[in-house]
C-alpha cells in the first residue's frame, strides 16, 4: 500500500454521508504525524450523479463542529478512483457489496467506516437523506465516534506497506 494514494469514503449519492465522513476523517488525519497527515480523503457515491450540491443539513451538521463542506459537489465512484485508493470506506454493507460486484479489480482494502469500533455497536451508518437536522447530527456523531479506531487501523495498513 502506498501512502501517496487517497482514502475514499463511499455512500449512495455522495451528497450526505460520504462528504461528511471524508471531511471529518480529513480533519482527524491533519492532526496526525506523517504520512497520515498528507493523505487526501475524497468521497464518491455508488449511484451518484456528477456535480450535485451537498445536502444543506450535512453542511449545517458539520458547520456546528467547525468544518465547511458547502463547496462539495458529488461524483460517481469510478474504477479509476478505486484503483488509486489506499482504502475504501463504505457507509453500509450494500455499498461494499456493490463495489465488490462491479469493480475489476476489487480494492484490497475495502471496509465499513465503523468496522473497527471495538464495541458491539451498529457498524453501518444509515442514510439521513430527507430527515431533520438532528438526524444528520446523529449521523455525524456516529462518524466521529468511529474515527479513533479507524485512524488506528489506517496506521496499521500504512505501516505494513513496503518502504514505510
Amino acid at each position: 500500500m502506498s501512502a501517496t494514494g487517497v482514502i475514499v469514503t463511499v455512500c449512495t449519492a455522495n451528497i450526505c454521508r460520504s462528504p461528511m465522513a471524508a471531511a471529518l476523517l480529513q480533519h482527524a488525519l491533519s492532526a496526525q504525524p506523517e504520512p497520515l497527515r498528507s493523505i487526501k480523503v475524497i468521497s464518491a457515491g455508488v449511484a451518484a450523479r456528477s456535480g450535485e450540491r451537498v445536502s444543506e443539513n450535512s453542511v449545517q451538521a458539520l458547520r456546528k463542529v467547525g468544518i465547511d463542506i458547502s463547496g462539495h459537489r458529488s461524483q460517481p465512484l469510478t474504477q479509476e478512483i478505486l484503483d488509486g485508493a489506499l482504502a475504501v470506506l463504505c457507509m453500509t454493507e450494500s455499498h461494499r457489496a456493490m463495489i465488490q460486484v462491479q469493480a475489476d479489480p476489487v480494492p484490497a482494502n475495502i471496509f465499513l467506516f465503523r468496522q473497527f469500533i471495538p464495541a458491539d455497536v451498529e457498524k453501518e451508518i444509515g442514510d439521513p437523506y430527507g430527515g431533520p437536522l438532528r438526524l444528520y447530527e446523529a449521523t455525524r456523531d456516529e462518524m466521529v465516534e468511529s474515527i479513533p479506531s479507524l485512524v488506528a487501523q489506517l496506521k496499521t495498513l500504512i505501516g505494513r506497506k513496503p518502504g514505510a
